[in-house]
């Protein structure tokens, strides 16, 4: 799976939880760049991630991830 797939599965997933179709999300893109993308919704992204991608992430990177693109990295790194 590409960079670009898996970008754009968790824009959508985004979407969903914000109910916001207007998000893009890029590679350096912050939670803080994001309107409403609060600790609770970052745990609901990062929950639909796994279930979505079959991953599972340790808590110490979930609290370490810098930006979109590190989340992208370690979800390619998990699928081999």
């Amino acid at each position: 799976m590409t960079d670009r797939e898996i970008l754009s599965a968790f824009t959508q997933i985004l979407r969903d939880i914000l109910f916001d179709n207007s998000i893009v999300l890029s590679m350096e893109t912050r939670r803080e760049d994001i309107p409403r993308w609060d600790s609770f919704n970052y745990i609901n992204f990062v929950v639909a991630v796994e279930l979505e991608f079959g991953v599972k992430f340790k808590v110490a990177d979930i609290e370490s991830f810098e930006n979109v693109g590190a989340i992208v990295a370690e979800t390619k790194t998990i699928l081999g």
